[in-house]
């Protein structure tokens, strides 16, 4: 597939939702392999690599990170249809992160603060994409993803610390106009929304009672980019001494 319309989507709005990427097949594998994760990796990790709300309560898991570890995440990363998808909105060949997961716990209340990612990246160009795809059915009511409609060829937003696990930096002079113009992803399991580094977008809390809203991520970063090792420098210097005042342990 050569994903024209998708691109076009894509360069204009600064993200773009693609339905069912994989087969049904593919789809179950990963996540038998999320689940696998979670039961047998997860409670021997790092607390910098896997958050929780509340981590006395195992089901409130919100985040992991760095899970090439793991024999079938390392080589997951290079499924084709993610690579080909990526590189196609990139317009040039890509290297990928490791995956990350996230979710939004039932009544768990926590929000995504307004960011663009590439605030945390420190990219330059900020050629760089971040694929999201549902593992749950995700709309308003459980915290689905939000769009700021065409931000990201507008540069970077002033950001500050967060204080929200998982989210260091967010933007703080988030604006009725951009609420106004935000689009909402509404995804089934197993659709994909892909945006570019430098869009804004958020999550509102999760508000039901039952629902999960989990998904998992990769990072896919365009050859030409080059990091700011000075940004990302006080970038990571920021978000580790949150880390630390929230009693987390590397």
């Amino acid at each position: 597939m050569t994903f024209k319309l998708e691109k076009q989507h894509y360069d204009q709005h600064g993200f773009v939702i693609v339905r069912q990427l994989l087969a049904e097949s593919e789809f179950a594998e990963l996540k038998q392999n999320l689940d696998r994760y979670i039961c047998d990796v997860v409670p021997g990790l790092p607390d910098a690599e896997a958050f929780y709300q509340d981590r006395s309560r195992p089901e409130t898991l919100k985040q992991m990170q760095r899970m090439g570890g793991d024999p079938y995440f390392r080589d997951y990363v290079h499924h084709p249809k993610w690579k080909a998808l990526a590189e196609a909105m990139i317009g040039e060949p890509a290297t990928v992160d490791q995956p990350e997961w996230f979710n939004k716990p039932p009544a768990t209340h926590h929000v995504t603060p307004p960011h663009q990612d590439n605030y945390y990246f420190c990219l330059k160009p900020a050629n760089v994409l971040t694929m999201w795809m549902a593992l749950d059915p995700v709309d308003a009511e459980n915290g689905c993803l939000r769009y700021v409609d065409g931000s990201h060829t507008r540069g970077y937003r002033k950001h500050a610390k967060s204080q929200i696990l998982g989210f260091s930096q967010g933007i703080m002079d988030f604006t009725t106009d951009d609420f106004n113009r935000e689009v909402a992803a509404i995804l089934q399991p197993g659709d994909v929304v892909v945006h570019h580094g430098m869009a804004i977008h958020r999550a509102d809390a999760n508000l039901s009672q039952t629902r999960h809203r989990r998904s998992f991520a990769m990072v896919f970063t365009g050859v030409s980019c080059q990091r700011d090792e000075e940004a990302f420098a006080r970038y990571s210097e920021s978000a580790r001494e949150q880390h630390s005042a929230m009693g987390l342990k590397t």
